[in-house]
């Protein structure tokens, strides 16, 4: 099957995926919102209505939305919880976001992140968010250092993994599987790249002195996602392990186990320089020499 193209070389399909799941992350599409009609949509992103729709059948594989016919289609809670979501605000009130951690770090004169994660696509998302906020002179941050630790490319990861058809649990069809995992390793290139070009281009463009983008790969399998702004605040998500329908780059679509980034559930340490026994102290000072360790230790340079 083809794909339509866009101008910076990724299948369209893709740019209108990864831009509909960061309005879901960041709230402009929130839980029990309806998205723009298809035509709406596909007038927005000057795509074919086909591809709004493989979109729209990707997101609700995913678990992010339900449609149903003649009431459109609205965002739920989260991808591994089905029925009625609750009201905005409780949502709000029990999750920590992504979005404002990343918002929080670079309203600051130096902006320092260490991070560990599958697949860098809910971050490239929002440092791409905050790269246009510097351009606009909404924050002037002079400085910016971002550690990531990716899982090694050569890893065979148990995630995504393929299912053969009416066969007995555990079963995986080989073919599939490497296809299903390379599909991730592309994934993360793409958005590796992204948000390494975002951020360089602020020094390229001077509206950022000093930045310094650091990527090293480490043989583990992610169970979790960490996001650090070292000494001051962290994140911590695990993976929720789930099946779910992923569609490849041609069309095929593959009954699946995988975990889903977007979907993981946050919660905020924040350091009590005041006591460096409390919870949030302990939490993040074990948490740093975690990712210290292994950036030392296990991970190398592509």
């Amino acid at each position: 099957m083809s794909e339509e193209r866009g101008d910076g070389g990724g299948t369209e399909f893709e740019r209108v995926l990864s831009s509909l799941r960061a309005r879901i992350a960041d709230g402009t599409y929130w839980v029990g919102a309806q998205l723009p009609p298809q035509r709406e949509l596909a007038d927005e992103f000057q795509v074919s209505r086909d591809t709004v729709q493989r979109v729209i059948r990707e997101l609700g594989n995913e678990g992010w939305i339900k449609s149903r016919q003649g009431s459109g289609t609205r965002v739920v809670k989260s991808p591994t919880h089905a029925g009625s979501p609750p009201p905005k605000q409780e949502a709000t009130r029990v999750r920590a976001a992504l979005g404002t951690f990343i918002a929080r770090a670079f309203t600051q004169p130096v902006v320092r992140l260490d991070v560990f994660t599958l697949t860098s696509e809910s971050l490239d998302a929002h440092i791409r968010l905050q790269a246009e906020r510097i351009r606009l002179g909404e924050i002037q941050p002079h400085q910016i250092e971002l550690r990531m630790l990716l899982p090694s490319e050569s890893l065979d990861l148990p995630y995504p993994r393929a299912k053969k058809p009416d066969a007995g649990e555990g079963a995986h069809e080989p073919a599939q599987l490497d296809r299903l995992q390379e599909r991730l390793r592309a994934i993360t290139r793409r958005h590796t790249t992204s948000l390494r070009v975002a951020l360089r281009d602020l020094k390229t463009e001077g509206l950022v002195p000093e930045v310094d983008v650091q990527i090293r790969y480490v043989p583990l399998a992610p169970a979790f996602k960490l996001y650090l702004r070292p000494g001051v605040e962290a994140l911590f998500g695990p993976y929720e392990v789930l099946e779910r329908t992923i569609m490849l780059d041609d069309g095929t679509e593959v009954e699946a186990k995988d975990v889903l980034g977007l979907g993981s559930t946050l919660t905020r340490h924040v350091n009590d320089e005041g006591d460096p026994d409390s919870p949030g102290s302990v939490f993040m000072e074990s948490m740093q020499a975690w990712f210290d360790s292994c950036w030392g230790l296990l991970a190398e340079t592509p």
